[in-house]
């Protein structure tokens, strides 16, 4: 990718256009990280961008804004700006191309306005961004709050540049996101949930929590996670103390290769549970019920924020069912394998491991169901139904509900290794079809 960025700045320079790298990339590059992607600013507008290369895409061309596809990937290449007043807490009015330093000025943070040639090594550092790289700051370019008015999006990409960077935002800067906090409930739905999926990655996602609570943010973009910090729970159980304890220690928990929904099934696992709290006369603290409530009230967060129907299903999914594996040692076998081949079983499972290590530390029902998978593994017949819906019709059992529990107990059979066979199967059906 480095190389590819480096000759569409050789291109646009030969066409007598200056073109730097500019932004995350040259951010990351200084801290020794390697790039997720390249971004260039140049002095070419889009039109003569479009003349020099066989593909683009203009995706923000009012703004001077095109993405070049070269090697299969995309590149966005913006022409130098100034930006214009800003009405709408997103987007300038208008914009008036200039010259790289103007553009290095218009942009949020000190460490995202350094300009690189690749070509010959050059750092441009119109705006102090290298001396806050070394002293791992997050600083708007200029004054904050001119900065967070101008995108009220900026206050959660501070706090998600400090999570993510393991940075400390400056002073000021700092003083401004508390202040405006409020503001971000103007960004839409789409912008705040793609902030909030990389604020709460492993391995930053509990300092991300932690940074969103303290910065005011959370209140205004996942306010139903507020009543867990004053929500105590009985320390037999919960020796870390309250619901957002345990749900910050879980998250500081997750692996780095946390599958996408683990972290969000972790943050909103437990958020029903201030609704539920009860005190009983010897003083423990129960929260029953509080899985329905929590999988209600994540439903309605998520689609909030516009994830997608699949994802929600699943995050949904573990935290309607995440006290149920508790259970398991004493569950028949059915319902057991039942559980096990859950479609979202292993994200459950894992749920359940950070769930225990996050609170009472014991790990025995999980090593059970660990056992219980290769049991099951081992016995690959269990897998599909002897029988189906169509078997059954054909033995002349009538559609309907006698048929589905004749399914349902058929399958419970199997997968007690009561029934092994289809043949055995369809003779037990036929039996039960006739009394």
């Amino acid at each position: 990718m480095r190389d590819t960025a480096t000759s569409i700045v050789r291109r646009l320079r030969e066409a007598g256009h200056a073109a730097y790298l500019v932004g995350g990339c040259v951010r990351d590059e200084r801290r020794g990280v390697a790039p997720q992607d390249y971004d260039i600013a140049t002095s070419a507008k889009p039109a003569e961008v479009e003349k020099l290369f066989s593909r683009t895409i203009g995706v923000g061309r009012q703004f001077g804004v095109m993405l070049v596809v070269e090697a299969g990937r995309e590149y966005e290449v913006a022409t130098f700006r100034a930006d214009g007043d800003y009405t709408d807490g997103r987007r300038p009015n208008a914009v008036t191309f200039s010259d790289a330093h103007a553009d290095a000025q218009r942009r949020d943070f000190t460490i995202n306005g350094l300009f690189l040639d690749p070509v010959t090594g050059t750092l441009h550092d119109w705006v102090g961004g290298e001396a806050d790289l070394r002293a791992r700051l997050v600083r708007t370019i200029g004054d904050p709050r001119e900065r967070f008015a101008e995108d009220h999006l900026r206050l959660l990409r501070a706090v998600r540049f400090a999570a993510q960077l393991d940075f400390v935002i400056e002073e000021k800067t700092w003083a401004a996101v508390q202040d405006m906090a409020a503001t971000v409930a103007s960004v839409s739905a789409e912008r705040i949930r793609d902030e909030l999926l990389k604020l709460l990655r492993p391995p930053h996602a509990a300092r991300g929590l932690e940074l969103l609570f303290q910065s005011g943010l959370m209140a205004h973009v996942l306010p139903e996670l507020l009543p867990t910090v004053d929500c105590e729970q009985s320390p037999d159980y919960h020796p870390e103390g309250s619901v957002y304890n345990h749900i910050h220690r879980i998250l500081s928990l997750l692996p780095a290769d946390a599958p996408f929904a683990l972290p969000w099934a972790a943050l909103l696992h437990d958020i029903g549970k201030p609704a539920t709290a009860t005190r009983s006369p010897e003083g423990r603290i129960h929260f029953y019920g509080h899985e329905k409530v929590s999988a209600t009230m994540a439903e309605a967060l998520l689609t909030r924020l516009r994830f997608s129907n699949a994802q929600i299903d699943d995050i949904v999914l573990v935290v309607r069912h995440h006290m149920q594996l508790k259970d398991a040692p004493q569950m028949r076998k059915a319902t057991l394998r039942r559980m096990l081949l859950r479609p979202t079983f292993a994200l459950e499972l894992e749920h359940h491991r950070l769930d225990c290590q996050a609170s009472h530390g014991k790990l025995d029902i999980y090593q059970l169901l660990q056992d219980e998978q290769a049991t099951l593994a081992a016995l690959p017949a269990l897998l599909p139904p002897l029988v189906r819906g169509d078997d059954l019709l054909a033995l002349g059992i009538t559609a309907g509900p006698v048929l589905g529990n004749l399914l349902n107990a058929i399958r419970d059979l199997q997968l007690s290794e009561e029934l092994k066979t289809r043949e055995e199967a369809l003779a037990w059906a036929k039996e039960k079809a006739a009394q």
